[in-house]
C-alpha cells in the first residue's frame, strides 16, 4: 500500500499563517502544505518566497490558492484568518468580526475537508474554537485551538530566566482564556521534578509571591508589548503551532494546554478554554485535571465565565 502523505492546509496568508508554514516546513512536520487566502497576490508571493528556500528544508510541497477546494484531503486545517488585533485592543474585542468570517468559512471547509482536524489560531481563540466546533458539527475532540501553548511557553521562559535553569526543565501551565483572564497553575508547576512553590536551591534565586506576580504580569501583557512594537506577534505562535501539528501528525500523545470544549472539568461546562490535554492523531484525547488550590479553581471558573459571556453575546 502507498504510504500516507500528511497534508496541512493553512487558512490565511498573513504574518501568522505564513510563519506557521515556515516553522512547520523547517521542522518537517508534513509532506504537503496548502496556503489559502482570498488575496491571491499575497498568497502567491508568500508561497514563492517559501519555495525558494525549499532546498534548505526537509522535502515537501507547498501550494497557494484563493480557491478553498485546494484544502481537499487535508489531515489538519489551521485557521489563522481574521481581523488583526490592534494596539490596545483586547482579543475579545475581535470576536464579532472573526465570528462573521467563520460563518462563511467553516461550511465551505466542511464541504472540501470533512475528515480534517481543525486547529484554530484566530483570536479570540477560545471563542472562535467554540464557534468553529458548533458550525462544523464535528466532535469536540476534532476541533481545538492553540490556546495557551504560547502563554505557557512565555511563563516557562521567564521562570527559567529568573531561576537560571534550562527552560526545558520548567514544567508550568497557563490555563483558562488565552487572554486577560488566564490563570497560571503555580500549584502544579515543577522545576526538575521539584515543586516550584517549594523551590529552594543554594546559590539560586528564590521565587517569591512578588516575583510570581511580576512574571505572570509580563506573560499576560507580552502580546500587547509586541503588537505596539512591531504590529503583530508571529514567530512564537508560528513555532507553537508547528509543535502542536507535530504532536498531532506524529501521534505523540503529548500534553499541551490547547483550547477545547469543557464538559465537566472542575465543574466547568459548555465553553472552550485551555487546560493541559493529551494531544494525538485523533485530536484532543483527554483533558488532565491538575492539582489546583481554591484561588486557582475560582480563577478558572471566572475565566470560563468571561469566555462564555462573549460566546453568548454572539448568539452561540
Amino acid at each position: 500500500m502507498r504510504e500516507h502523505v500528511n497534508k496541512i492546509s493553512i487558512i490565511g496568508a498573513g504574518a501568522v499563517g505564513a510563519t506557521i508554514a515556515y516553522a512547520a516546513m523547517i521542522r518537517g512536520v508534513a509532506q504537503q502544505y496548502v496556503l489559502y487566502d482570498i488575496n491571491r497576490a499575497k498568497v502567491d508571493a508568500e508561497v514563492l518566497d517559501l519555495n525558494h528556500g525549499l532546498q534548505f528544508m526537509p522535502m515537501a510541497t507547498l501550494h497557494g490558492s484563493d480557491d478553498i477546494s485546494a484544502c481537499e484531503g487535508s489531515d489538519v486545517v489551521v485557521i489563522t484568518a481574521g481581523a488583526k488585533q490592534q494596539p490596545g485592543q483586547t482579543r475579545m474585542e475581535l470576536a464579532g468580526a472573526n465570528v462573521a468570517m467563520c460563518r462563511s468559512l467553516v461550511p465551505s471547509l466542511m464541504k472540501v475537508a470533512p475528515d480534517a482536524l481543525l486547529l484554530v489560531v484566530t483570536n479570540p481563540v477560545d471563542v472562535i474554537t467554540y464557534v468553529v466546533q458548533q458550525l462544523s458539527g464535528l466532535p469536540s475532540r476534532r476541533v481545538f485551538g492553540s490556546g495557551t501553548v504560547l502563554d505557557s511557553s512565555r511563563l516557562r521562559f521567564l521562570v527559567a530566566r529568573h531561576l537560571n535553569v534550562a527552560v526545558q526543565n520548567v514544567h508550568a501551565f497557563v490555563a483558562g482564556e488565552h487572554g486577560d483572564s488566564e490563570i497560571p497553575l503555580w500549584s502544579a508547576a515543577t522545576v526538575g521534578g521539584l515543586p516550584l512553590l517549594g523551590w529552594s536551591v543554594p546559590g539560586r534565586a528564590s521565587l517569591t509571591e512578588e516575583d510570581r506576580a511580576r512574571i505572570f504580569d509580563d506573560v499576560r501583557n507580552a502580546a500587547y508589548h509586541i503588537i505596539r512594537g512591531k504590529g503583530a506577534t508571529n514567530y512564537a505562535i508560528g513555532m507553537a503551532t508547528a509543535r502542536i501539528l507535530e504532536a498531532v501528525l506524529n501521534d505523540e500523545q503529548r500534553v499541551l494546554p490547547v483550547s477545547s470544549r469543557m464538559e465537566g472539568y472542575l465543574g466547568i461546562q459548555d465553553v472552550c478554554m485551555s487546560v493541559p490535554s493529551i494531544v494525538n492523531r485523533g485530536g484532543v484525547e483527554a483533558v488532565l485535571e491538575q492539582p489546583v488550590n481554591e484561588a486557582e479553581r475560582e480563577g478558572l471558573r471566572r475565566s470560563a465565565d468571561t469566555i462564555r459571556q462573549t460566546i453568548r453575546t454572539l448568539g452561540f
